[in-house]
């Protein structure tokens, strides 16, 4: 049987098949739940916590590295504990201010080919090793009161947009998401502004609340502790998965 399309014949072809598919897919499950299961149990016990997103890239002697040490350790200040990846650049930044003063500091690590590997800076008692990274970013947002992102590349966007998006939709609280560095997230927030939600509306206006910009520690800390200065706001996990 044959369609047409532009004058050209086209053949229905086949139904494609796997080229390869092992049984393990049944016995991953129990992977899965495993490191659920040791997620929850350990990040329970820590209580409030904020997570800071970012490059594994930054080098310490840059700009945002000591800017993430500095914000981490303020937040720490004020009786968070600090999230990261776990591994170098700012995340290793947000554990290092976090631990100065004895702050939490936990690292939520995933295992991978190339890079990444736990920095020093983490509690001790508070690494925790992925294999999933679904199950890690579950880690990242239940625990989170609220999420600052530093300058990084696909993996924050990745780390960012599932926030905003269990946001817009519904499935967790509205917390403060704040990005913290004009010179690299202005020109992203103005092409939201213009494209998505002036030109091509596929988001509402109100969504712009999500994401405000700064270069400013002071403002950061503010707007953390304005929003749970509101009664309304309480600390406490972001979702349940009852």
């Amino acid at each position: 049987m044959s369609n047409e399309n532009n004058g050209v014949a086209q053949e229905h072809k086949a139904p494609r098949h796997w080229a390869k598919l092992g049984g393990e897919n049944s016995w991953t499950m129990f992977k899965v739940v495993a490191e659920f299961v040791e997620g929850f149990e350990r990040m329970n016990k820590i209580g409030p916590c904020i997570s800071i997103f970012g490059s594994a890239r930054t080098k310490p002697e840059e700009k945002y590295y000591k800017l993430a040490v500095d914000m981490a350790f303020r937040l720490s200040r004020e009786g968070f504990g600090i999230i990261t990846g776990g591994g170098p650049g700012i995340m290793e930044a947000g554990n290092k201010g976090a631990s100065a003063d004895d702050g939490i500091s936990v690292g939520l690590n995933i295992e991978l080919p190339h890079e990444q590997g736990n920095n020093p800076y983490i509690s001790p008692d508070k690494v925790l090793n992925f294999n999933y990274f679904f199950v890690r970013k579950v880690m990242f947002v239940k625990y989170a009161q609220a999420f600052i992102a530093f300058p990084g590349g696909f993996g924050t966007m990745d780390e960012l947009f599932e926030v905003l998006t269990l946001m817009q939709t519904g499935k967790i609280e509205s917390v403060p998401v704040i990005l913290f560095g004009s010179d690299f997230w202005g020109g992203m927030r103005d092409w939201i502004q213009t494209s998505l939600s002036d030109n091509f509306k596929t988001i509402s206006p109100k969504d712009m609340d999500f994401i405000p910009v700064t270069d400013s520690i002071d403002e950061v800390i503010e707007i953390v502790n304005e929003f749970y200065a509101d009664k309304q706001h309480l600390l406490q996990p972001n979702y349940e998965m009852a």
